[in-house]
């Protein structure tokens, strides 16, 4: 009998005489993992860890000895929830001392996080005189021991950290990024709220291994008729736009290494609902710990994957009920419960766990369901029920909303319908303004499930096709072939409308799943065409599938994060060298950069005698102009692309490149912002490349302004604004006093 099964059938003899004592379990987990010490840390109100139990560490300590959360390597542990294995514990930055425990002789810690409904309520630890570092194996028996040991410390008293008393009735605002934009207004309701009551150690493992094997089968043809089923036109949004997630997730789904970990730890005595939750808590340690954002995300999806699987176990619905025009609050999402919310008549998410890349904010996007993440701390004070407004225009959750703050959202929704309506019928009209300047507004597309946005938005064509996008969704990079396909159907649903490829854009925080770049600073690190020229390989079967997908129409290719003119021209020649091998050869081939990084700034002349076409990746430029990290929330809204340095820059390539006669665009989020739009126009940025909730909003407000009016009025307030950090405020001004809302 292994350590760790000798370990769960001693437990299950304890508990089965009763509700065992913390001193009994303590005194267990010591003997049978060979430590000298093995102590329980309960969870008190005001984030402290008290000392509830101990063998080996002096009695006295038990309910004296006491840290807070994030104090000492035991308050660390409950602070990142990670687990901290230290073979020289008192030596560790962290290390506090407490004399009335006695540990001054035990030099090697393990401790590990007890969490019970997705929060930390304390934690277990075990330590030995000699210095080691503690084998995964020991590891996996205190998690195991950890997970059984939540239901014991709950009955113990331990607080969860939830809000109590008055703090539970206050309004709260919360500041998050923008996933999807638009507002939602409707009573709470938190995801993964009802947490699924499970007996923990399993009498027989061969019947349990049987009824693991029969609910995954279930799953998975629950999950094949999930993505059949799903809708395939209406709003452009429901199933078809979820596709290519969705395909992904099941291919995460059928991957046997998560089931055979989940068969392992039934073996190992768990039943199959505990094994499930045993595995999805390893996963949760390790991935919560990745530095790469879309990989965290991968995270949601494992968890979605155990919630189902759990339910199918229970025999239960994936989710409750829920009321029509609710506000899910989530800390993570996967794919297929997004669908399954969105079914239930959700009308917006905020996720704590989300970026504009991950699957979440891609379906949250095709399903046009207002989104924001990264909004920390929310799950900690709302409650089902609460009343909740999600901004996500300004990226904000407010909680609990004063009655007047609620009803100016309600008319905000009211008026933005009307102005929607408005909008329709401007789709097939030309982008021009008051007086007459035209205007070019493009999409930013990176999946097919998008390209009907073409002609749902009147946009002009597509200014940026993100070709990592669907990568990213899938898990993998596509063949020749499969990528070949993927770009022509672009060009098939633009027609006559003009397409910008940008070549493959990974790294930084757009990983594929299995790749591991260990980098400080990845988004300045090795990443998009600096992969692309070390990996030639990679980039020549890219730029192949450009051109086969062409057919002998024209082709648009561009390569982002272009540091030196050198790069451009090797990255160039291998398209060049491709195309003399692809027939038929395009009828107009075109290639052109970003302008992402500084430093190309003063290599223009040179850079504009080799490019086609140039791109200003607002985003990235923006980032490395004022060096700031983007993913930052201290620093939404520090930096001003409506700035005095901002706009001299941008200018001043508007004017590099008519001189040359280079056509250059600006793509990014602040294109699709109408303020923002007016202001690029004024200085010749007239073709711009938005995603598509932007289009028809930009366009109609474009169409109310004079530009020949404002130019002058944007030249005096940049005049009369010499080391001010925006120009925002005096713009929005001008703008109300002659009616424009922005």
């Amino acid at each position: 009998m292994t350590a760790r099964r000798r370990l769960l059938a001693r437990l299950r003899d304890l508990r089965a005489q009763g509700p065992a004592p913390l001193s009994e379990l303590v005194h267990l987990v010591a003997t049978e993992m060979v430590a000298e010490v093995c102590s329980i840390y309960v969870l008190r109100p005001g984030d402290l860890l008290e000392l509830a139990a101990t063998e080996g560490l002096n009695l006295t300590a038990i309910g004296r000895t006491r840290l807070r959360v994030g104090e000492g390597i035991v308050g660390l542990c409950a602070a990142t929830a990670a687990v901290m294995n230290l073979p020289d514990a008192q030596n560790h930055p962290a290390f506090a001392y407490r004399p009335e425990t006695g540990e001054e002789p035990f030099a090697s810690m393990l401790a590990v996080p007890v969490r019970r409904a997705g929060r930390t309520i304390g934690v277990l630890a075990v330590q030995n005189r000699a210095p080691r570092h503690y084998l995964e194996t020991d590891v996996e028996e205190l998690e195991t021991v950890a997970m059984l040991l939540a239901e014991s410390l709950a009955a113990a008293g331990a607080t969860d950290g939830a809000a109590e008393g008055l703090a539970a009735t206050v309004p709260r605002v919360f500041a998050g990024t923008t996933l999807m934009s638009g507002l939602a207004v409707g009573p709470v309701i938190l995801h993964g709220s009802r947490p699924i009551g499970v007996k923990l150690l399993s009498d027989d493992p061969t019947a349990e291994l049987a009824r693991l094997e029969d609910a995954v089968t279930r799953m998975q043809r629950g999950l094949d008729e999930l993505i059949a089923g799903a809708p395939q036109g209406g709003r452009g949004a429901d199933a078809s736009a979820s596709r290519e997630v969705l395909e992904a997730y099941r291919l995460v789904a059928s991957d046997a290494g998560w089931v055979r970990r989940v068969s392992d730890a039934v073996r190992s005595g768990l039943t199959a609902e505990a094994a499930v939750q045993r595995v999805a808590g390893e996963l949760h340690g390790h991935m919560r710990r990745i530095g790469d954002a879309y990989l965290r995300e991968r995270l949601a999806d494992m968890e979605d994957l155990a919630g189902r699987l759990l339910a199918t176990l229970a025999g239960k619905a994936p989710r409750p009920p829920i009321p029509p025009g609710a506000v899910l609050l989530a800390r993570r999402l996967g794919p297929a419960e997004l669908l399954d919310w969105h079914a239930g008549g959700i009308c917006g998410i905020a996720i704590e766990e989300a970026s504009p890349a991950g699957h979440a904010a891609i379906l949250a996007r095709a399903l046009g369901i207002p989104a924001i993440g990264g909004v920390r701390g929310m799950l900690d004070t709302a409650e089902t029920g609460d009343e909740a407004v999600i901004d996500a225009d300004e990226g904000q959750l407010v909680l609990r909303p004063e009655a007047e703050v609620r009803q100016v959202y309600v008319r905000a929704l009211a008026t933005r319908s009307e102005e929607h309506a408005g909008w329709a019928a401007l789709r097939d009209k030309p982008a021009v303004t008051a007086d007459g300047v035209p205007l070019r507004l493009m999409l930013n597309v990176g999946l097919t499930l998008e390209l009907d946005q073409l002609d749902r938005t009147g946009a002009e064509g597509i200014g940026l096709f993100r070709t990592e996008i669907a990568m990213l969704a899938r898990g993998a990079i596509a063949d020749v072939a499969e990528q070949a396909a993927n770009y022509a159907r672009a060009l098939d649903a633009a027609g006559d409308r003009p397409v910008m490829f940008r070549t493959l854009d990974l790294g930084a925080d757009k990983l594929l799943p299995g790749t591991v770049i260990e980098e400080e600073n990845p988004a300045m690190g090795w990443r998009s065409l600096r992969i692309g020229l070390d990996r030639p390989a990679l980039l020549r079967r890219q730029l192949r599938a450009l051109l086969l997908a062409a057919a002998g129409r024209p082709l648009s290719v561009m390569f982002p994060m272009v540091a030196t003119v050198a790069e451009f021209r090797a990255a160039r020649g291998l398209l060049l060298a491709e195309a003399k091998r692809v027939r038929p050869a395009p009828a107009r081939l075109q290639i052109g950069t970003m302008l992402e990084i500084p430093a190309l700034l003063w290599q223009l002349p040179e850079l504009l005698k080799e490019a086609d076409f140039i791109s200003v990746g607002s985003n990235d430029l923006m980032q490395f102009m004022f060096a700031v990290d983007r993913g930052t929330p201290s620093l939404y809204g520090r930096y001003d692309l409506l700035s005095q340095p901002a706009l001299d820059m941008l200018e001043g390539v508007v004017q590099a490149a008519g001189q040359a006669r280079v056509p250059v665009s600006l793509c990014g989020e602040a294109a699709s912002r109408p303020l923002e739009a007016m202001v690029l126009a004024a200085i010749g940025l007239t073709t711009l490349s938005m995603p598509a909730g932007g289009i028809l909003p930009v366009k109609a407000l474009l169409a109310r302004v004079d530009m020949g009016a404002f130019r002058p009025v944007l030249s005096a307030i940049r005049r009369g604004s010499t080391g001010t950090a925006s120009l925002r405020d005096p713009i929005t001004t001008w703008a109300r006093e002659h009616g424009l809302a922005v």
